[in-house]
């Protein structure tokens, strides 16, 4: 079987080498494939597909006068010999792709202009980088795709905490919110949406960016990093949410009914946190985080119809922020009494 090749022009682009070339949508789609994140296994790195957007760019594409930016993918390094590039002359230089091997161009900005594209001849112009580790191409996406209107923000902060050397001294709030959403005694542990494709089974409850969010407003409200490392400080919101969901089994266990595990109340309740951090500090143990949410979940109305309803932006949560502190206050004073 004769190997499927493409002439393109090398150059660099910034200091990486480049192909640039042209070729048909229904090649380029099947010599090359999205690396979508399974939040599973925690392999691969792109949003899930959308089939609608996808959609909107085949008719697109298909209309007179229609045209894009090159279609950016990376010829991933393989231990076979899948793919050779040959030099020309004059910088030209004739890439070779094995038929049978399977594909072998990560497509790392092009998913969904491409998706929808396998039997279509248009051509369209591409740029292929050489030799990119994934790491290194999950960069390349993100610097890409970081403004890019619709694109998750929790896919973002997931390549965030994979690229960086040093997590928990760089983004405490990231690092916290990882381990609440993988560590196996959390009960946040495979809830959280990454922007990835989901893990079947599941009931989500928020997002990661948004528990980072609210791991930020503990940290900056209790000041708990100036006595405890960033370990010791994810073992304390962990031993809380734990607490929350032991103390507020009902509204936890109906997300969809709730808004406990919805923004504002996430948000909220981790102010709770910092405050009775900032009360009892290194004594405060999840036994008396549980005591202390017991007495105030009978007087709680976390459903969508109750008080917290409409709340939200920062006016919402601290208007939140004051129900709940209204609700310990009076705890407190009968306990006094």
């Amino acid at each position: 079987m004769q190997p499927l090749e493409l002439r393109c022009s090398s150059g660099r682009s910034g200091d990486r080498r480049v192909l640039l070339g042209f070729a048909p949508a229904s090649t380029l789609h099947a010599v090359s494939f999205p690396d979508v994140l399974d939040e599973r296994s925690g392999e691969g790195y792109q949003r899930r597909f959308n089939s609608s957007h996808s959609l909107d760019f085949r008719r697109y594409i298909k209309e007179q006068g229609s045209t894009t930016i090159p279609l950016t993918f990376n010829l991933r390094a393989r231990g076979d010999d899948a793919w050779r590039i040959t030099n020309e002359a004059d910088g030209l230089v004739r890439l070779r792709i094995n038929r049978g091997t399977g594909p072998v161009m990560a497509q790392v900005d092009c998913q969904h202009r491409l998706g929808h594209l396998a039997d279509l001849n248009i051509e369209l112009p591409f740029m292929c980088f050489v030799g990119l580790t994934v790491d290194e191409e999950m960069a390349v996406f993100s610097v890409i795709n970081r403004k890019a209107k619709g694109l998750n923000h929790s896919l973002l902060d997931f390549h965030d905490a994979r690229l960086c050397e040093d997590l928990a001294s760089d983004r405490p709030e990231l690092f916290i919110a990882l381990c609440l959403s993988n560590d196996p005694a959390s009960p946040w542990c495979g809830q959280l949406d990454v922007g990835g494709n989901k893990v079947s089974g599941m009931t989500r409850k928020a997002s990661l960016r948004t528990v980072q969010k609210a791991v930020r407003r503990f940290l900056n409200r209790s000041s708990i990093l100036k006595q405890r490392t960033t370990e010791e400080a994810a073992r304390v919101v962990l031993d809380f949410w734990v607490a929350v969901s032991n103390a507020m089994r009902e509204d936890w266990s109906r997300p969809r009914g709730s808004l406990l595990a919805k923004g504002v109340g996430v948000y909220a309740l981790m102010e709770i946190a910092a405050d009775m951090w900032r009360e009892q500090g290194p004594a405060l143990t999840q036994d008396r985080m549980v005591a202390h949410l017991s007495d105030m979940a009978a007087d709680v109305d976390w459903s969508s119809d109750g008080p917290l309803k409409g709340l939200g932006g920062e006016s919402g949560v601290a208007a939140a922020v004051a129900l709940l502190r209204g609700i310990r206050a009076r705890q407190n004073v009968r306990a006094v009494a």
